[in-house]
């Protein structure tokens, strides 16, 4: 059958086109696919050394069929059939293919039960093969038990670590969009301080600047009108407290972070004690 595309252009265009597919699926952000994702780059190898596999062996079983035809159809075929002296001169590099050589030169003494063995050399492909995974083999060796380069894990906890440094430039510009679902109560003795500085000059009026409750509630004691914790106390400084006679909202003077901030500090009051304070209203908050 005669041959329009060599077989080394079809490889080179399947697997470019596997290439490409893959590059356009597979979401790798600024980096190649292949290099973010060694798995790709193995892949890649494997599937070209497949695709060159199946091309030799379908190049040898139509030469292994050319030897079989008769004369008549060999002159028939040789006609019909266009076989570049170039790609011919390289698929006889790849299987070391010797036209000179007859099989009975070839033939062993061993025979297992009238089966015959030739001593063919193995195929330059294969030879080629196996040298470059020794050379593999000792870079690898090299690299990662010599030199000490990064490991798979090494690599992981870096772009972990890279991508927390990241998030936290981020957060500091992006938007304030925490809401009482993803507020997390605050520790740390400076946030409780500007949570402090906001409480006292916006709550003090109504709460005393201790927290002990004066037109507002006590907010240091077990005992609350809207419910404990955080997220209460974070709904009720955006929300606003009871209607008509409750806290006014505070969602458009303050940002969700200083309100954070001020519950947070709020939660840290509880059991200070103070001075006079008034007296308990609403239930007991167990926090879950």
């Amino acid at each position: 059958m005669k041959k329009l595309i060599p077989a080394y252009v079809s490889v080179l265009v399947i697997f470019f086109a596997a290439f490409g597919a893959m590059e356009y699926f597979i979401d790798s952000g600024d980096k190649p696919a292949f290099i973010k994702y060694p798995m790709v780059s193995v892949f890649l190898l494997v599937f070209l050394f497949v695709l060159v596999a199946i091309a030799i062996t379908m190049r040898a079983v139509d030469n292994v069929t050319y030897h079989l035809l008769t004369d008549e159809q060999k002159a028939e075929l040789n006609q019909n059939t266009n076989w570049n002296i170039t790609e011919k001169k390289w698929y006889k590099k790849l299987v070391s293919a010797d036209e000179t050589v007859s099989e009975d030169q070839l033939l062993l003494e061993h025979d297992y039960d009238g089966i015959k063995e030739l001593d063919n050399n193995l195929p330059s492909w294969w030879v080629y093969l196996f040298y470059a995974s020794i050379v593999f083999g000792v870079i690898y060796m090299v690299r990662f038990e010599i030199l000490g380069a990064d490991d798979q894990e090494m690599e992981l906890k870096k772009e972990i670590a890279q991508a927390k440094i990241e998030v936290a430039e981020y957060m500091k510009t992006a938007p304030d969009m925490m809401d009482e679902k993803t507020v997390t109560l605050l520790t740390d003795p400076a946030d409780l301080a500007v949570g402090k500085e906001i409480f006292t000059t916006n709550c003090a009026a109504c709460h005393r600047a201790d927290a002990g409750g004066q037109i507002g509630p006590n907010l240091t004691d077990d005992q609350w009108i809207l419910g404990g914790g955080i997220k209460n106390i974070f709904h009720t400084l955006v929300n606003g407290g009871r209607d008509g006679k409750g806290m006014i909202a505070w969602k458009g003077t303050l940002k969700p972070k200083e309100m954070q901030k001020v519950a947070s500090y709020i939660i840290s009051l509880k059991g200070s004690n103070p001075t006079d304070p008034k007296a308990p209203e609403g239930e007991v908050w167990v926090e879950e």
